[in-house]
């Protein structure tokens, strides 16, 4: 991805430029890392995150640490912090990076990416759009134009996480009690990842739906009412496993690609679809 010192990207954009290099690399976990301070993208005022060459080559260093060297986001966020200011660090063994320096930023007002959103789908990017097979495959159909979130560019990639965390890591990045950790549990909103018994790891998707949780009780909505979200959520995926079992039956990469391709793009359809329910059926809330 070739960008300019003065450009700005997405971080969908950011997400396909780094997704070939480091598989593992999701929007969520993005976010992620800026949660933790070790990115610090600017937001446009509507509040989408800019991405300029300097947040790149910073992203795209935290992942090689951690890739390369597995080294923990602590070490990674001290090494960082102990560089000198607008570079990256440099170990000896590497190619040097290129400088990180922000000052190289342009203060021109930001565009707001919603309107690319809904341009026509021939003059889209790569990374709204999906792959060139799946655009050549719908070419014949005329996309509708839909409110969709703008970060959301994968529903499904927040399922690929690098990060793990015990209960106690989990309680405490979530900002809630072992109590209200172990109701979100008995009540199935959280799953553990990994392990059994005390010796369990939750991924970090656990850790997003725990900080939702927390929100909703913060407002009184306990775990008990959240249940339905999860019900809701495992009767849509299964709605949406009949539409690409056939495809997934095909078993060779190409077929795999189109399936996941489809089941984005109706994950983005369903959280439009009931995005519109909400606002239709909430407004009444406010009616006179």
């Amino acid at each position: 991805m070739a960008v300019q010192p003065t450009e700005h990207v997405s971080i969908g954009e950011v997400l396909a430029a780094l997704r070939d290099e480091f598989s593992d690399i999701t929007i969520s976990k993005i976010r992620f890392l800026e949660s933790q301070g070790l990115i610090d993208p600017e937001r446009t005022p509507s509040g989408y995150r800019k991405f300029y060459p300097a947040d790149v080559a910073r992203l795209r260093w935290i992942l090689f640490q951690q890739k390369e060297h597995f080294l923990p986001l602590k070490v990674i966020k001290t090494r960082l912090d102990e560089a000198p200011p607008g570079e990256l660090p440099h170990d000896p063994d590497e190619e040097p990076s290129p400088p990180a320096r922000k000052t190289e930023r342009s203060r021109k007002p930001a565009r707001d990416p919603k309107p690319e959103r809904d341009a026509p789908a021939e003059r889209r990017t790569p990374a709204a759009t999906g792959s060139t097979k799946a655009r050549s495959r719908k070419a014949s159909v005329e996309a509708p134009k839909l409110p969709l979130d703008d970060e959301a560019e994968d529903d499904l990639a927040a399922s690929v996480s690098g990060a793990s965390f015990t209960r106690g890591e989990l309680a405490t990045a979530a900002g809630v009690t072992d109590a209200q950790l172990a109701e979100m549990e008995g009540y199935g909103l959280l799953h553990p990842a990994a392990g059994s018994g005390n010796r369990v790891l939750f991924d970090e998707e656990s850790l997003t739906i725990a900080k939702l949780a927390a929100a909703f009780a913060a407002h009184g909505i306990d775990a008990r009412h959240l249940r339905m979200y999860r019900h809701f959520a495992e009767r849509e995926a299964g709605l949406f496993g009949q539409v690409i079992q056939p495809v997934m039956r095909q078993r060779n990469p190409e077929a795999r690609t189109r399936a996941r391709d489809d089941l984005v793009e109706l994950a983005r359809l369903g959280r439009a679809m009931r995005a519109a329910f909400l606002r239709e059926t909430a407004s009444e809330l406010l009616a006179d």
